[in-house]
């Protein structure tokens, strides 16, 4: 009882001295009311904070930030026609915007698949192949698409991520190929290079699949609004649904 009269007397004195006059009428016997209060609200807030920071369980696809030159933003459309044309034919949620995230980061840890393309040269810091490879090694995925001169320097970067293999092509009997529709003859071809015939080639961690890359193929061009490279429509279609089968 005692603590409790000091305790009020406390309240009543910081509020004598910051507040406005305004009488404030507080008793002993009010007191439990007030913690009830206190905890109540504070409670409440938390949950609505928890809920507010709670990560989605819509699917996102960032796209990874390199240094080196290469222009690892082009086509901020892409993700977002494919996210949303995902959602739309596998009836899974989707997050339909462009974002980025810094393989140094922790953060590329928040998502299961990440997508990495340009034109040009790609370099990886140390710490940026360590934090790759801690993140393929737990069931984390990344796509890669040349979008034209990436293919010798994204090779030299991911032999540093997993210098002990090298990329291999993959047969057009693997899953990927057929994971949602059915691609017989392996990567469509998107966009002509150097008249090439186009190719899929992969990374894998204990027997998964974790790094695919496209190569003579640039499927992630015909993602891009249609007023972008001005693909055909059937060319589009067939880019977009080949993108369903990588997030598949």
């Amino acid at each position: 009882q005692t603590s409790n009269n000091r305790f009020l007397s406390k309240i009543k004195t910081f509020y004598r001295t910051y507040s406005t006059p305004v009488f404030l009428f507080i008793n002993s016997r009010m007191l439990p009311y007030l913690v009830f209060f206190v905890i109540f609200t504070y409670t409440f807030i938390s949950d609505a904070i928890a809920q507010k920071l709670a990560p989605t369980s819509a699917l996102k696809l960032p796209r990874v930030k390199y240094s080196g030159g290469g222009d690892w933003y082009n086509d901020p459309s892409a993700e977002v026609n494919l996210l949303r044309y995902f959602q739309e034919k596998t009836r899974t949620e989707t997050v339909p915007v462009f974002e980025s995230v810094d393989l140094s980061s922790d953060n590329i840890f928040l998502y299961p698949v990440l997508f990495l393309t340009g034109h040009g040269t790609v370099n990886f810091s140390d710490r940026e192949v360590r934090n790759l490879r801690a993140y393929l090694e737990n069931g984390g995925f990344l796509y890669i698409d040349d979008d034209y001169g990436l293919d010798a320097s994204i090779r030299k970067e991911m032999q540093k991520v997993f210098p002990e293999q090298k990329f291999a092509e993959l047969p057009f009997s693997h899953g990927i190929y057929s994971s949602f529709y059915k691609f017989p003859n392996g990567v469509p071809k998107t966009h002509e290079h150097d008249g090439k015939l186009p190719q899929g080639f992969g990374l894998f961690h204990k027997g998964r699949l974790c790094v695919f890359y496209t190569y003579e193929s640039n499927p992630s061009d015909g993602w891009a609004d249609a007023n972008v490279h001005n693909d055909p429509p059937e060319k589009r279609e067939e880019a977009l649904k080949f993108g369903v089968n990588i997030l598949v």
